[in-house]
């Protein structure tokens, strides 16, 4: 499993980790991960994505799993979270075309 976020494209970062003395040594800043389950308000199901915690704040603030997808690049996206994505439009076209 990559250590990326499916959502927002968060992965692994590099720098230095630099000692009292200025010494510097290569380090490796990793995401804040976490297994969340989001629910689909148009699907009408539970999706097991892996986020980070930034991510996961994002979604509450935009109103939900599908407001944050229909928003988001597909650039960004995992390809878990793309297919959801693409799946989430179709519903809600289908819902608006038939009010």
């Amino acid at each position: 499993m990559s250590r990326r976020c499916e959502l927002s494209g968060k992965g692994v970062q590099s720098g230095n980790s630099v000692s009292h003395a200025n010494n510097k040594t290569r380090r490796r800043f990793l995401p804040n991960l976490n297994q969340v389950s989001l629910i689909s308000d148009a699907l009408k199901q539970t999706v097991h994505l892996r986020v980070t915690s930034h991510a996961l704040r994002s979604v509450e603030a935009r109103g939900g799993l599908d407001a944050f997808l229909l928003k988001a690049r597909d650039s960004d996206l995992s390809d878990k979270a793309l297919k959801l994505k693409r799946k989430v439009a179709k519903k809600v076209e289908a819902v608006a075309a038939e009010a």
